[in-house]
């Protein structure tokens, strides 16, 4: 049977792909954010999974405002990066999982969910550049992939619960799912910003600093938060949190965190990683 690894949260701002174009990593304002990823990178060259669920944000290349699903599953062989209009390059294409894709899509409709199935499906900076940072060009490839998409641009948003719930059902599928496969869990975006108005480039550091914390070891206290809330606390933009808070929900058991780092601002916005890992036998909290 297939199992959950770990779980991954990392920011996808765009500046981080500007950063890699223009190879400036080791400079001063880019250099602490960087250095965070090499124990990632490590740990998962250790355990080595075998396919990846990634819960992101689609901005507007695969959907638009008159056209945006709640949820969309990726079934696809093959996702290839394009810019969404960033001017972000390339950075290359990830192997899909179809047979893992099709069987969450159907543990998730037994579940009464209902997720769009998207069997050509291309990716955007906020799935290319955190994988490009926990699998760089060189060393280890990125295993198979199963996108999931989460709507965070068109309103009415799912709610901080229906994402855990959403987490919480994908978890259950991959357990379920009866190929003997290691899973990493990664969500994407975040934390704190707003990229427009008058409050653009402002953060929030001891919130998002509280919802690192609560991710851990109470994910059920974030789930109080309404969209509106997190909108007011974290910047419009700062609800890309409901991302985490899936990838967070898919961890069916208790877990510990390996490794963290938060650094604001990057760019216009607060930047943070957190991977966690099952503590096996533990209960779920």
């Amino acid at each position: 049977m297939a199992r959950v690894v770990g779980c991954i949260c990392t920011s996808h701002a765009p500046e981080i792909a500007d950063a890699m174009t223009r190879g400036v990593q080791s400079e001063p304002h880019w250099a602490p954010f960087f250095s965070a990823y090499p124990p990632v990178r490590a740990w998962l060259e250790k355990i080595r999974p075998d396919a990846a669920v990634v819960f992101y944000n689609d901005h507007g290349l695969n959907f638009f405002l008159d056209n945006m699903p709640m949820f969309a599953i990726g079934a696809a062989v093959e996702y290839r990066h394009e810019d969404e209009g960033r001017g972000i390059p390339a950075l290359g294409s990830y192997p899909g999982h179809p047979g893992l894709s099709w069987h969450i899509m159907e543990s998730l409709v037994g579940e009464e969910f209902d997720p769009a199935s998207c069997q050509k499906m291309l990716v955007d900076h906020a799935f290319a550049i955190p994988m490009r940072l926990l699998w760089p060009d060189s060393g280890l490839a990125p295993p198979p992939v199963v996108p999931i998409a989460i709507n965070t641009v068109q309103h009415p948003l799912p709610s901080t619960r229906r994402c855990y719930k959403l987490g919480q059902a994908v978890g259950r599928a991959i357990e379920s799912y009866s190929e003997d496969l290691k899973v990493a869990v990664i969500g994407t975006g975040g934390l704190s910003h707003q990229v427009e108005d008058t409050h653009a480039s402002a953060v929030g550091r001891g919130f998002d600093q509280l919802c690192m914390r609560k991710l851990v070891d109470d994910p059920h206290a974030l789930l109080h938060y309404s969209i509106e809330d997190l909108m007011e606390t974290a910047g419009p933009e700062g609800v890309e949190l409901i991302l985490w808070i899936a990838a967070r929900g898919a961890m069916t058991g208790a877990v510990r965190e390996l490794h963290s780092h938060y650094q604001a601002p990057i760019g216009n916005r607060a930047a943070g990683l957190l991977v966690l890992e099952p503590v096996r036998g533990a209960r779920a909290s």
